[in-house]
């Protein structure tokens, strides 16, 4: 499975920005999946993931209210939507994709940069 992140940019402090992972196969809903982010000089962190099957979903504190996680198990998508960005949110955003039964996630895309000027 191949990943492949689009949405990043430049924006705003306040600012809103959608990113979105495309896998390049069907098994895609086999797969837990997830956000990373890996700020300037910072290790890479999670921010957000969800199950196979859409819910339970999981928020790092520092964007819990802000940051919204989906999938489309349709389309072989997840998504992340992110309101009021702030400058600490700055970073090189990752898709990751977790197989079944296995406790790392395996798979990643080669990131979309997320910069927000204050």
């Amino acid at each position: 499975v191949q990943l492949v992140e689009a949405g990043g940019g430049l924006v705003q402090a306040g600012d809103s920005l959608r990113l979105s992972c495309s896998a390049s196969e069907d098994t895609f809903s086999q797969l837990a999946m997830a956000w990373f982010r890996q700020g300037p000089g910072l290790e890479r962190l999670l921010v957000a993931a969800i199950s196979r099957s859409g819910t339970p979903t999981y928020y790092a504190d520092s964007v819990k209210g802000r940051f919204t996680i989906s999938r489309d198990n349709a389309e072989n998508t997840v998504s992340l939507q992110m309101w009021t960005l702030r400058p600490d949110d700055t970073a090189v955003y990752y898709c990751a994709g977790q197989r079944l039964g296995r406790s790392a996630y395996e798979i990643w895309g080669q990131g979309t940069q997320v910069t927000v000027s204050s």
